[in-house]
């Protein structure tokens, strides 16, 4: 007897219907160029004229253009006196390459990591004495209000407390700690040991210089080396430079999490990213306690 190999998941029909129309609304050059230009300016918002004019078309073709791209969620507009600002809606830039992803049959590619490392940054396991300077740059992670939920940095032993042990990094330049990257516990059921959330942060002054490339090898090598099958991470959809960092190493949009939590008052959305190892396998053995997963 012989046995069909089981069949991937199908796409849902609603969930095809609403990519079809992402998808199609960039079938027109002129929008690509536009949602580019809007998300490749310094202030990140531009009003129309100066939109058409850095596009070269008219105003009046560009706030069609404009309606069309508003209409499927990938540009915000505001009214600002008499002028519209138009700025790029932060969720399209995790919701587009997830629909991407899905449609392709990507999300369960083998992970990878970053290769493009900058040889005068360098990586290690942290040390008690490196946590004045763990916190330094935590501080000022917060202090974006793009990074963290958290509103006050912890002390020393409370983040360490925090991590697994073995599983946090520091990353250096020129002798001075730069970056880190640690995994914590996602639960205390057995199950789930090999599941982490994932942390970086990186100094404001060494920003754009490849340490969280290379924080993000050292961690999900060491994770692998370790046994760990998942590793996870929230992601605020702003926080472009964080997505693209964890996209790189492997990383797949799961989803965004709408509204999830409150900073300063305010609901922000997350993007739920996974990456799944290929080197170790999860836990063959139910759950001790039973009786459900999640």
């Amino acid at each position: 007897m012989t046995t069909d190999a089981p069949l991937a998941a199908t796409l849902s029909r609603s969930d095809a219907e609403e990519y079809a129309e992402w998808f199609a609304v960039l079938a027109d050059p002129t929008r690509v160029r536009l949602l580019h230009a809007l998300s490749t300016s310094a202030s990140g918002a531009m009003r129309i004229g100066d939109l058409a004019t850095a596009v070269g078309i008219s105003q009046s073709t560009c706030s069609h253009h404009v309606e069309s791209l508003k209409r499927v969620g990938f540009v915000v507009v505001d009214k600002v006196g008499t002028s519209s600002l138009v700025s790029v809606n932060a969720a399209c830039c995790s919701g587009l390459p997830h629909a991407a992803d899905v449609v392709m049959g990507t999300l369960s590619s083998p992970p990878c990591c970053p290769d493009d490392l900058p040889g005068e940054v360098t990586t290690r396991p942290v040390r008690d004495d490196d946590m004045p300077a763990v916190l330094r740059v935590y501080a000022e992670g917060l202090a974006t209000r793009n990074a963290t939920f958290e509103t006050a940095v912890p002390s020393a032993e409370q983040m360490r407390a925090r991590w697994l042990p073995g599983l946090a990094w520091v990353a250096e330049l020129g002798g001075e700690v730069v970056g880190w990257t640690a995994v914590a516990p996602v639960s205390t059921r057995a199950c789930y040991s090999g599941v982490g959330e994932t942390s970086v942060y990186v100094a404001e002054a060494a920003r754009g210089r490849g340490v969280g490339r290379s924080l993000l090898r050292a961690q999900v090598v060491g994770a692998d080396d370790a046994g760990m099958w998942t590793l996870q991470t929230s992601v605020f959809p702003e926080n472009r430079a964080s997505l693209a960092l964890h996209r790189s190493a492997g990383y797949r949009t799961l989803a965004v999490r709408s509204r999830i939590a409150q900073l300063d008052g305010v609901w922000r959305d997350t993007v739920l990213l996974e990456r799944r190892s290929e080197l170790t396998r999860g836990p063959s053995a139910p759950d001790a306690a039973g009786g459900r997963a999640g």
